[in-house]
């Protein structure tokens, strides 16, 4: 079995990314928002699955990120719709701190379908 070399981006120091934060950055070809919930850091697609619209706009309530649009929320350990009019997940990516830095890797986890 392969194993699956990653690249990882450079976004962010570390201290840039609050608790309860949700910001935006481009990871290769994608946009990325990257959020910090008790502590920990996650990312995900910055695109809506009900209408495309910038989660990076919108807020983060415990672990949803809430789409500013129509208000679709999506969990952002796992990418799961959390509150409709969304039917469907969004994708995730690997984040880390390394160094000070929080750097987000330009593969996305999993069989994300999006």
């Amino acid at each position: 079995m392969d194993a699956v070399v990653r690249e990882w981006f450079d976004v962010a120091g570390a201290g840039e990314i609050a608790e309860g934060d949700v910001c935006t950055y481009i990871v290769g070809a994608d946009r990325v928002v990257v959020a910090r919930a008790e502590g920990a850091l996650y990312a995900v697609q910055d695109r809506c699955s009900h209408d495309n619209g910038p989660l990076g706009e919108g807020c983060l309530v415990g672990f949803d990120v809430q789409c500013p649009r129509h208000g679709a929320s999506f969990d952002v350990r796992d990418g799961r719709v959390t509150s409709a009019p969304a039917l469907v997940g969004i994708g995730t990516f690997e984040v880390r701190e390394l160094d000070g830095r929080v750097q987000v890797s330009g593969t996305p986890a999993g069989d994300d379908d999006w």
